[in-house]
């Protein structure tokens, strides 16, 4: 389970590097935890990061892969990849 700490810390890298950086938030790109703590939603942007053992992977490909999925329909637990 990921820790409230790093919950508070964590960011969705899409929505907060370079170019595609949201300008239009003062703190663009917070997460929701999800599907029995096993996932990461961006409130912002929709990219859904899964947590595989304890550790999410915070890539924005593997974000952009699950973003068409409806919450409900995320896998528990993540498949690996």
């Amino acid at each position: 389970m990921v820790q409230v700490e790093l919950l508070e810390i964590l960011r969705c890298p899409y929505c907060v590097s370079g170019e595609t950086r949201r300008k239009d938030k003062e703190d663009p790109g917070r997460l929701d935890l999800v599907r029995e703590g096993v996932w990461l939603v961006c409130q912002d942007c929709g990219r859904k990061y899964p947590i595989r053992d304890d550790i999410p992977v915070m890539l924005i490909d593997t974000g952009s892969k699950w973003i068409e999925t409806a919450v409900e329909a995320l896998p528990v637990p993540p498949p690996e990849e």
